[in-house]
């Protein structure tokens, strides 16, 4: 069986997760991360150098980076769910795994450390300032690529949609200023009607 490493509240375990829910895979969760410890012994280090999560096990077979774990359980899936067969439909999905990765989060991540993460007392306004900006930057772009589209790539939910809508989900969760984007907001409500989304995305922010 699948075995997953990490706890469920760290945003790249709950990429595993939904694309597990959305694929109807079974699989062992073990905690990890954080609160839980693990991720620096040995044991684990020999699965995961970098010693964060999330990390799977199949057999003798580990590897970690969330967005490429999710592209590895699209791909094995015969039917073709979340991966689709056509080439440029396939990789137009993927492009956008990475923009999650390298545009988005990026300009994200100083804000959720900024108001998750940092006691108020020792928060700094100027880095907030920043990285709300480049946020809404990039959410800009999704906004402009959804005119017109019920997915990323279209009309059907593919493995592209996942990343990206778990990071926006946090952008959502945090207690910023968000202006109106009616497609990605259309899009985002659409994705938090799906059972998978709701079971491993829409937890409280840690």
């Amino acid at each position: 069986m699948l075995k997953i490493w990490g706890r469920t509240n760290s945003m790249n375990v709950q990429k595993v997760l939904r694309c597990c829910g959305e694929l109807d895979l079974e699989y062992d969760r073990n905690d990890a991360g954080n609160e839980f410890g693990v991720t620096g012994s040995p044991s684990y280090r020999a699965l995961n150098p970098h010693g964060l999560v999330s990390t799977i096990e199949e057999g003798d077979f580990y590897f970690w980076e969330s967005n490429v774990v999710v592209r590895y359980l699209a791909h094995k899936d015969e039917k073709g769910r979340l991966c689709p067969f056509d080439i440029h439909a396939r990789f137009d999905a993927e492009r956008w795994m990475d923009w999650q990765a390298t545009v988005f989060w990026p300009a994200l991540r100083p804000l959720f450390i900024q108001l998750i993460r940092t006691p108020l007392e020792h928060r700094d306004t100027a880095v907030i300032a920043r990285a709300e900006q480049l946020s809404f930057a990039a959410v800009q772009i999704l906004d402009t690529h959804l005119a017109g589209r019920r997915f990323l790539t279209g009309g059907d939910f593919t493995v592209g949609n996942i990343p990206a809508a778990v990071a926006v989900h946090r952008w959502y969760e945090l207690e910023t200023h968000h202006p109106e984007l009616p497609n990605v907001r259309r899009w985002y409500e659409i994705l938090r009607q799906r059972r998978p989304f709701r079971q491993a995305v829409m937890i409280p922010l840690s």
